[in-house]
């Protein structure tokens, strides 16, 4: 490949990641490596072709295990865990509920199962937290 078709192709990597596509820097970072080859076919034209692709995917691989995960955290910075679902969300049971023990209810226009995942027995009409979702199976405890 021509080293200005190297510069070309990582020039619309970088630009669709900053401006079109959110693909977390992946993109930044193969397109970097492509501008790299580029310039150093420029610089060296002897640079076979084999030796520019073996080199990018050298490049692209080293540079988003070493740094992506940095340069990712830095700019967009740590963002707080999105719960989806029931995850967090209170329920009334209808029977009570040893520890271990499961019952099938309605919640949020869905039947689940629900699974008592305390030491204790959560009582009839008390209020339960969901703490976690296993598949159609929420794991609650006694809402305190």
């Amino acid at each position: 490949m021509q080293w200005w078709g190297w510069v070309v192709a990582g020039t619309l990597m970088l630009g669709a990641e900053l401006a079109f596509i959110d693909a977390q820097f992946y993109l930044v970072f193969t397109g970097a490596a492509a501008i790299i080859v580029g310039l150093v076919s420029y610089v060296m034209p002897e640079f076979s072709a084999p030796a520019q692709w073996a080199g990018f995917a050298a490049l692209a691989v080293i540079s988003m295990f070493a740094f992506r995960n940095r340069v990712y955290r830095r700019l967009r910075g740590n963002l707080p865990e999105v719960l989806t679902g029931p995850a967090g969300s209170v329920l009334t049971l209808a029977a009570a509920l040893a520890p271990g023990e499961s019952a099938r209810i309605e919640h949020g226009g869905s039947h689940w199962t629900v699974r008592n995942d305390s030491d204790g027995t959560i009582a009839a009409g008390s209020r339960a937290r969901v703490v976690q979702v296993h598949g159609l199976t929420l794991l609650v405890q006694p809402d305190r």
